[in-house]
This record gives structure tokens, C-alpha cells and sequence, in this order.
């Protein structure tokens, strides 16, 4: 059996690994393929921001300060999860998930909110500032994960699966339209994208899944048809060179980064698209820079990582001591290696840019540190199914 396959399967039907299996340390190589991810993008974004922070600050640091700040409080909030029971996690899930759309309720108020570049997302004042919808995505994914396990362990002592979505899509919906309202549709498309795994890997039946996808791609279309910037996202994605100088620039440019590339690429700090040429060149499209700096090498090394990440994540699923803590390993999984894949395709002009930062590397502080303190649970539940076998 296939380890997802194994990972989809009820608890009486998954194999126990044989003795070999069951001291590969997956626990310890999940930290270790995001503190690689961190270097590299602590490096990258040291190369990528410097021309902006000069021209903004007079310095060339700036952003690397603040990077690497970000990163040092999100491996003491890695460490921290990593070191809580993730089922405490259970009792705390709902008031979190409440807090959060208390929070993003706030965001909304003009008083309370901050906005930037036409959207108000933030919390907070000067530089310190927080993203709600980012906590959102880890309150939802445990409230998900903690409603599923309860519905699956008191219907398997009756022999039956349950069936369990319409007070996950309540909660989905409402955090849902809280986070558009922002607008933050990138956001909003992951935090879709870890609810419905969880609810795939939590035996929801395929009938319904199938109506739960449809639904969500239909929605994600009206509304990326509905507003003018993102109709032009879309329009400029199915042909990016019909009007590179205007909707599909952004596109236009990353495409030139990475073609600049090649093989090895034009040497760490060479770039010349980060000299004005690509917007975003530290934050979404950090990928881009990597690809022209480092090359083809390059991103296929941040690629494999997350694979590698990808691999862990199911292995641990697979093995977690009981529903919640699969149903968990599961969702941060999904959300880590989606995400990725949402940011890749953007770069790569094989989906709609959504402005979804590159999990680890991109730089920005709410989304890496909470990122970094889910991967921690994650660990937390690979070390708890280690040790229960």
C-alpha cells in the first residue's frame, strides 16, 4: 500500500511498518528541509531587496534584517509546537478559530485596520505589524481537523464513516468572505485548498467532494471575473505577450528572469531584473530571482526541498497515533506544499498570480512565522507516532 494510499485508508486497514521503518527520524528531517528553505530565502532576499532598499532606506539590509527576524522568532515558534502535545491543541481550537474571525472583523474597521497597496490586511502599527488571515488559515485547519476526528471516532464505535461538512463549510464560508473582503483572494484560495484535504482525507465521500471542488472552482472564477484587477490577472495568464507592457508585465518579466538563467545562472547577487524590472522581485516573485541568479540548478534545489517536504508530510500523516493528528500532519502538509506550488505556477506563468508568498522564502513576517509554528505541530505529530509504534 502507497503511503497515500495508506494515508486515505481507515485506521484498522493501515499496515504497521516493519522495525526498519520506524526509526527514519522523519520528525527531525521536516526542520531541517524548512531551515534550508529559511537560508535560502534569507539569502535571496538579501539579493533581491537590496536595490529597493537603497533606494527607500539608503541602506541594503533593511529587508534582510527584518528576514532574518522573522525567522529567528519562527524557530522559536517551530520549537515551541514542536514541544506541545498537538492533541492540546484539540481544546483550544474552536476559541482560536473564534479569535480569528474576531481579528479579521477588526481588519475590516478602518480604525483598527491597515492598508497598503489598496488592500487592508494588517493589524498593528509602524513596522509591526500582523496578518490575521494567516493565523486564520492554522485556526481553521484545527477546527476542521478537531470537528472531523470527533464525528469519526463516535461513528466508528457505530460501524459507520461519518459524513461531517456543513458546519466546516460555515466556518470555511465565513472566514472565507471575511478574508475577500480584505481582498485577498490568494489567501482565501489556500485556506479552500486545506479544508477540502482535510475533509478529503477525513472520508468525506467522493460524491460530495466532487460538488465541494466544482463549487469552489466556479466561485474562484465569478469572482476572479467579477473585479477589473483580477480579470486582467486572468486575461494576462492565458496570454501573457499579448500585452507585456501593461496587464502581463509582471509575467513578462518573470518569464525573462528565469530564461536569463539558464543552466547555473548569472551568479548570487547578478540579477538585473531586480533593478526595477519585476515588481514583487522580493516578496511573490522571489522564485524568479532565484531562477536568473542560480539558475535551472537553483530551482529545481528549492523544488526538491519541497518534495522532500512533501514526502515527510505524508509519511507522518500516515503514521500519526490517531485521526486528529493525521487529519493535522495532513493539513499542514497540504497547506506548505500548495502554497508552493500556487506561487510556483504564478512565476512560471502556468497559473493566474494571486500574490501567495513562497512558503519560507518570500519574505514577509506573519505568514513565515505562523507557517513555521503549524510545520511545528506537524513535528510534534511525527515524533508522537514515532514513539507510539
Amino acid at each position: 500500500m502507497t503511503p497515500v494510499a495508506e494515508l486515505l485508508a481507515p485506521p484498522h486497514h493501515r499496515r504497521r511498518p516493519p522495525p526498519a521503518e520506524r526509526g527514519d527520524r522523519v520528525w527531525i528531517a521536516m526542520p531541517v528541509v524548512v531551515a534550508v528553505l529559511c537560508g535560502i530565502g534569507l539569502m535571496m532576499v538579501l539579493s533581491a531587496s537590496s536595490v529597493q532598499a537603497l533606494r527607500t532606506t539608503g541602506g541594503p539590509w533593511v529587508f534582510f534584517l527584518r528576514q532574518a527576524a522573522w525567522v529567528a522568532a519562527g524557530s522559536v515558534a517551530l520549537w515551541v509546537a514542536a514541544r506541545i502535545d498537538y492533541r492540546r491543541w484539540r481544546s483550544v481550537a474552536g476559541v482560536l478559530l473564534a479569535a480569528c474571525v474576531v481579528l479579521l472583523v477588526c481588519v475590516l474597521v478602518p480604525a483598527f485596520g491597515i492598508t497598503a497597496g489598496g488592500s487592508s490586511r494588517w493589524l498593528g502599527f509602524g513596522q509591526l505589524r500582523f496578518q490575521p488571515s494567516e493565523l486564520a488559515k492554522l485556526g481553521l485547519l484545527l477546527f476542521t481537523a478537531d470537528l472531523l476526528a470527533r464525528r469519526t471516532e463516535r461513528s466508528e464505535r457505530r460501524g459507520q464513516y461519518p459524513v461531517v461538512v456543513r458546519p466546516v463549510l460555515l466556518a470555511t464560508v465565513l472566514v472565507s468572505v471575511l478574508v475577500l473582503l480584505q481582498p485577498d483572494m490568494g489567501t482565501t484560495m489556500i485556506i479552500l485548498v486545506v479544508v477540502l484535504a482535510v475533509l478529503f482525507v477525513g472520508g468525506v465521500r467522493l460524491a460530495h467532494m466532487a460538488a465541494l471542488l466544482a463549487a469552489s472552482a466556479a466561485s474562484a472564477v465569478v469572482l476572479g471575473l467579477v473585479e477589473g484587477y483580477r480579470r486582467a490577472r486572468l486575461f494576462a495568464f492565458v496570454d501573457p505577450w499579448k500585452d507585456p507592457s501593461n496587464t502581463g508585465y509582471q509575467i513578462a518579466q518573470s518569464l525573462v528572469a528565469l530564461g536569463t538563467g539558464h543552466l547555473s545562472g548569472v551568479g548570487l547577487g547578478a540579477s538585473r531584473a531586480k533593478w526595477g524590472f519585476l515588481p514583487n522581485a522580493h516578496t511573490d516573485f522571489i522564485f524568479a530571482i532565484i531562477g536568473e541568479e542560480l539558475g535551472l540548478l537553483g530551482t529545481m534545489l528549492v523544488v526538491a526541498l519541497f518534495g522532500a517536504f512533501a514526502a515527510a508530510g505524508i509519511r507522518a500523516a500516515v503514521r500519526a497515533p490517531d485521526c486528529f493528528g493525521r487529519l493535522v500532519a495532513a493539513g499542514v502538509t497540504v497547506w506548505v506544499v500548495g502554497q508552493a506550488f500556487i506561487n510556483l505556477g504564478a512565476v512560471i506563468g502556468i497559473l493566474p498570480v494571486t500574490g501567495v508568498p513562497l512558503p519560507f522564502v518570500s519574505f514577509g513576517g506573519s505568514s513565515l512565522v505562523i507557517t513555521m509554528a503549524a510545520v511545528g505541530i506537524l513535528v510534534n505529530v511525527a515524533r508522537q507516532g514515532e514513539r507510539s509504534r
